[in-house]
């Protein structure tokens, strides 16, 4: 009796983790797709580890892909190594450690209605597009 239920077990188990696979990439290649348009006819400057930390307060959080800092004629993307945590509807809180915002501080984003973290992201290179 244990083997006949073992291979439908299986099978229910291979196919949720196919869907959870699935459903976990969505986000990504939307936000891919979102950033690509907002790239569109600009060129990839230099990786920039740190860029003023004026510029964040007109952030964009792309969900599960990248955060982007619009500075006009210039938009730094910073790609987390993990942006899955990276969802626009929480808050960011930037635990800077100077007067610029650079690879190294640390990104947590919290619940806005209940304010508990819902993760931590740690910014890679800033690169400008002009």
């Amino acid at each position: 009796m244990h083997l006949s239920l073992a291979a439908p077990i299986a099978l229910a188990l291979t196919l949720a983790a196919g869907c959870t696979h699935t459903e976990a990439r969505a986000p990504s290649a939307k936000g891919d797709a979102r950033l690509a348009e907002m790239l569109r006819g600009k060129t990839a400057g230099e990786p920039q580890s740190c860029i003023p930390a004026m510029l964040s307060n007109r952030l964009i959080v792309i969900d599960g892909t990248a955060l982007v800092y619009d500075a006009g004629s210039t938009i730094y993307v910073a790609r987390p190594d993990n942006p899955r945590s990276l969802d626009s509807s929480d808050v960011l809180v930037v635990e800077r450690s100077g007067g610029q915002l650079c690879k190294q501080d640390i990104v947590r984003t919290m619940d806005q209605t209940l304010g508990f973290t819902t993760g931590v992201v740690f910014l890679g290179d800033f690169i400008p597009y002009r």
